[in-house]
């Protein structure tokens, strides 16, 4: 029988929560301001690479120069950078059959790609070149699979750039994967012309950090009017002939002692009017 005592709710009311107390009104608008706060940081750290001028500058100037020399493919920008893909469709034929030699065709299409991609590589991004084939197999003393050959592709790419468009070969890297990431299913020549591919894509260069700029926790700063310690001023050596070992100078109280031996002796005896257990005050 449901429980019930005096000005309480009857437990089978399903105001009454079941599990704790039910939630203060307000809390359900303060959920959901968080979580739309929460989705717009999120956009904006996707759309990172769209508001970056330069990679816009670049993306409708590579779309342009494709549209010119007729390059069939497309241009996408994402939050890792931006990805340039070229297709071999009709005339663009890139590679021979069987080869990882570049066409002069690609060669062509590379001059008008390289001044884009240059001004990318001086802000500081990165190009990595992917190599994509079909999956007609392949095999051969040279190119044993499809692997080998979609590498030996991006590599010839990534070694044209270093030789013949002088980019610097750090911000250079190329990539193979085979048949495996089709854009279409290998089904009619067609299909397999669009998966035979280079992709280009111009990675967002990472936040930059100038060294030097924060002071060691360690560390700690001299007072003032002190020198430091790599500062410090070092006592001019005395001057005139070294002495002997086991000579002896005399002192500021009129004393000799034993430069060999720095530490002041006790004196052995004592004045002739103290008596013992007196306490000598000195002046």
């Amino acid at each position: 029988m449901p429980l019930k005592g005096r000005d309480m709710i009857d437990m089978s009311d399903p105001r009454v929560a079941q599990i704790g107390h039910p939630a203060p009104p307000w809390l359900v608008n303060y959920a959901d301001l968080m979580t739309e706060l929460v989705c717009f940081f999120v956009i904006l750290y996707a759309l990172s690479a769209a508001l970056n001028k330069d990679v816009q500058k670049a993306k409708k100037d590579v779309e342009e120069t494709m549209k010119e020399e007729k390059i069939q493919g497309e241009v996408k920008v994402s939050k890792e950078g931006m990805q340039i893909t070229l297709e071999e469709k009709g005339e663009n034929v890139f590679f021979e059959s069987g080869s990882s030699e570049l066409s002069p065709r690609m060669e062509e299409i590379m001059a008008k790609l390289a001044p884009i991609l240059q001004t990318l590589v001086k802000a500081h991004h990165e190009v990595v070149v992917e190599g994509h084939t079909d999956d007609v197999p392949i095999s051969n003393p040279r190119f044993p699979s499809n692997w080998e050959l979609s590498t030996a592709r991006a590599t010839s790419v990534v070694q044209y750039m270093i030789h013949a468009l002088k980019f610097p070969p750090p911000s250079l890297a190329a990539i193979g994967y085979g048949q495996f990431h089709p854009l279409v299913a290998n089904d009619t020549p067609e299909h397999r012309s669009m998966n035979r591919r280079v992709v280009f894509f111009v990675k967002n260069p990472p936040p930059t950090f100038k060294p030097g700029t924060e002071k060691k926790k360690d560390e700690v700063a001299p007072a003032p009017g002190t020198a430091s310690p790599d500062t410090a001023a070092v006592a001019p050596a005395a001057t005139g002939p070294p002495a002997e070992a086991g000579s002896a100078e005399p002192t500021a109280s009129g004393t000799s002692q034993d430069v060999s031996n720095p530490i002041p002796q006790e004196p052995t005896s004592r004045p002739a009017d103290v008596q013992p257990g007196e306490v000598v005050v000195s002046p």
